[in-house]
C-alpha cells in the first residue's frame, strides 16, 4: 500500500478555495497544468511510500503513540507559491509550528518503524497543481513554465481563507486509477483538545484513540 498521513482542511475552507481559484485557471498556461481534484486536498505530514500490509498494524500503533499529546491547532489557507517549475501550491499560516511539530512527531515515528524515508523539509502547502515532466524539456522551455507559475503565484497571493481546526490526522492510501491518483483515510486521530479549570489551570479535555 502506498501511504502518507495527513491533515485534511474542513469543506467550508477548500469550497473556498476552489472557488478562489476558479478565474486563476481561466489565466494563460494554467490548461497546461495537471490540476488536483478539491476531493484530494490535504496538507501532508510525512510520505510513507509503499508499506507492506501486513505491517499495517505496526505502523498504526507508532503513530497513535506519535499523534498523542498533541493538540488541536488553527489554521487558515493563504497565499500561493511553487516548487520550482514543478508544483503550484496553496499556503498555510496561523499556529504552523503545531503542525510542524506533529508532522515531526509522525514521520520520526514511521521512519522509526519503516527505516529511513525520504529526505525533505517540512513545508505545510496543499497541493494544486502539477506540471508535465521537465524530463528531457528544453531550458528555454522550463524557463516558459516557471514564468507561467509566477504568474498564477501572483494571482492567488492574496487569498485569506476563513481560520479552522486542525483536530484530526488521517493515516491515508493512495492509489493510481487510469493516471489519477485517488485517496482513502485508512485510520484517524484526533488531537488534543484543552480546557482551562479551575484557577486557570490548562487541562486535557480529549486525546488520540487507542487501537
Amino acid at each position: 500500500m502506498r501511504l502518507f498521513v495527513a491533515v485534511q482542511p474542513p469543506v467550508e475552507a477548500v469550497q473556498e478555495l476552489s472557488d478562489a481559484i476558479a478565474p486563476v485557471r481561466e489565466l494563460p498556461g494554467a490548461e497546461r497544468l495537471r490540476w488536483t481534484g478539491v476531493e484530494s486536498w490535504h496538507l501532508t505530514l510525512a510520505f510513507l511510500g509503499e508499506v507492506p500490509a501486513e505491517r499495517l498494524p505496526e505502523l498504526e500503533g507508532v503513530l497513535t503513540e506519535a499523534v498523542e499529546g498533541h493538540g488541536a491547532h488553527r489554521l487558515r489557507l493563504s497565499g500561493a507559491g511553487r516548487f520550482g517549475d514543478k508544483v503550484f501550491w496553496a499556503g498555510v499560516e496561523g499556529e504552523t509550528w503545531a503542525l510542524r511539530r506533529l508532522a515531526e512527531a509522525v514521520a520520526g515515528a514511521a521512519a522509526g518503524l519503516l527505516g529511513e524515508g525520504d529526505a525533505f523539509r517540512f513545508h505545510p502547502h496543499l497541493t494544486l497543481a502539477r506540471a508535465g515532466s521537465a524530463h528531457g524539456q528544453r531550458r528555454a522551455v522550463r524557463r516558459h513554465a516557471v514564468g507561467e507559475l509566477e504568474g498564477l503565484e501572483a494571482a492567488l497571493a492574496e487569498f485569506r481563507g476563513v481560520e479552522w481546526e486542525a483536530a484530526e490526522v488521517h493515516l491515508m492510501k493512495s492509489e493510481l486509477d487510469g493516471g489519477f491518483a485517488h485517496y482513502e483515510s485508512v485510520r484517524s486521530w484526533p488531537l488534543a483538545h484543552w480546557t482551562r479549570g479551575a484557577g486557570g489551570a490548562s487541562g486535557r479535555a480529549a486525546g488520540p484513540d487507542r487501537p
